[in-house]
């Protein structure tokens, strides 16, 4: 957050050096503010938020193919002839800690299909999940710990 404040900082001391108040002289300032932080980026001590920008398409496209895949297999579950599903819920131990990253865990959660986040423990530290086939809970898990939250953490720390 600091650096993109800094970055627009950078760019509106462009627009005002330059001497042309448009859009595109903003845009074009705040391009060349990002260059100048990307290139001092070790100094700063962080990637940078280009690299979490890159985290972050990578969390929403995980998110895209991953309700592709569970609207897909919630269609096939319910279309069969004779269901056999065992819904059920089950605890999964966070490793995200702050709200942000424990919301938008369990919000993603609740967006794919066959599942949704049903509370959180009161320290914080488990997710309860009802899933709408609940026979392999560790798989589940599993799915949990190295799909969304694994991006999570990359993404926001």
């Amino acid at each position: 957050m600091r650096l993109s404040l800094f970055n627009l900082v950078l760019a509106l001391i462009w627009v005002i050096v330059s001497g042309s108040f448009t859009l595109i002289n903003l845009l074009f300032g705040f391009a060349l503010g990002a260059a100048a932080l990307y290139l001092i980026r070790e100094q700063v001590g962080t990637v940078g938020y280009i690299g979490r920008a890159k985290r972050i398409f990578a969390l929403i496209l995980l998110f895209l193919v991953e309700l592709i895949k569970s609207a897909w297999r919630v269609a096939v579950l319910v279309l069969k002839p004779r269901m056999d599903l065992k819904p059920g819920i089950f605890a999964y131990p966070l490793k995200v800690e702050s709200d942000f990253e424990i919301t938008l865990l369990a919000n993603l959660i609740t967006l794919t299909p066959g599942t949704l986040s049903v509370d959180v423990s009161e320290d914080r530290s488990t997710l309860y999940v009802h899933a709408i086939d609940c026979s392999d809970p560790e798989a589940a898990r599993a799915d949990i710990a190295t799909g969304f939250e694994a991006k999570i953490l990359e993404a926001f720390r």
